[in-house]
């Protein structure tokens, strides 16, 4: 069942491609997807269904819906520049960590730390804070913020082994 839901996850990620970016269908998806990410960790827990492949596959679904966003609705708003690099900076290390665990562990190391669960609500809100602000730079701000702190962290972890 927790696998299935995060399977949803993933369709529902390339659903969010049809309708336009910020409208209440957009919001509506993306609120059902986001219920899905809370809920199939919880049930593989209470189930006792937890998994190697369900924590592999929620990242993936966790990476699809966040591309998906980012294509959708980065191109929808005015971006400045600095928020483009800071963004780009946080992808950049995110794919560091992915490679270094990679090479350290020879496996996909993707942390699931407290950190990068707050990163996740955070920059989950942005979209519904959008059209609140009139922008992305407001609700932007923190959730880079918090991204930063858990890409640094995630690859400490994975350098000092302590993945």
């Amino acid at each position: 069942m927790a696998n299935a839901l995060t399977i949803c996850r993933i369709m529902l990620s390339f659903l969010l491609l049809v309708p336009p970016a910020l409208s209440p269908a957009f919001l509506g998806l993306y609120a059902v997807a986001g219920a899905t990410d809370m809920l199939d960790g919880f049930i593989a827990r209470k189930t006792g269904t937890e998994s190697e492949l369900g924590a592999r596959l929620d990242s993936i679904a966790d990476f699809t819906l966040a591309v998906v966003c980012l294509v959708k609705i980065l191109p929808a708003v005015s971006v400045p520049l600095w928020l483009w690099i800071w963004i780009a900076i946080i992808v950049l290390v995110k794919l560091a960590n992915i490679a270094s665990g990679y090479m350290m562990q020879k496996r996909l190391v993707m942390l699931h730390t407290a950190a990068n669960k707050a990163a996740g609500l955070v920059v989950f809100l942005v979209p519904f804070a959008i059209p609140l602000t009139g922008g992305i730079t407001i609700p932007a701000i923190p959730a880079c913020v918090v991204a930063t702190f858990a890409a640094i962290q995630e690859g400490h972890f994975i350098r000092t082994g302590n993945a």
